[in-house]
């Protein structure tokens, strides 16, 4: 049905919202599939420290404040502190283990690239 002239740019308005919409839908579902991978990779990889498991089996993922993010549930107060190393009470430095960081970088690219995607197949 062919809208009348009068009315073109409500339609616009209209096309405009929905266009949003399905954008924002498709880059959600895109955040939560990456966000679950980079867990699971935080979970199985090779760079997280592992003295009984628990730290690495903690790897979680949760909406918060409308965005999915990935968090340690049972030992996040250890993340900054193996991420970055951190001062002996007796003296010295205990190492960092970076294993956050490069996870979160890849993930941050795979959105990036994601999101190109989703733009240009909608667009």
């Amino acid at each position: 049905m062919a809208t009348p002239i009068s009315g073109i740019s409500d339609e616009i308005a209209r096309q405009l919202k929905r266009y949003n919409l399905i954008l924002k839908e498709d880059i959600e579902a895109a955040e939560k599939e990456l966000t679950k991978e980079a867990v699971e990779e935080l979970r199985n990889s090779a760079l997280t420290p592992r003295l009984t498991g628990d730290y690495a089996k903690g790897w979680t993922q949760s909406k918060v404040k409308g965005h999915w993010v990935g968090h340690n549930k049972t030992n996040y107060q250890l993340t900054h502190l193996l991420e970055d190393g951190h001062a002996k009470v007796g003296g010295g430095r205990v190492p960092a283990y970076p294993h956050i960081e490069p996870i979160a970088r890849k993930a941050a690219e795979k959105f990036e690239e994601r999101i190109d995607d989703i733009v240009r197949l909608r667009g």
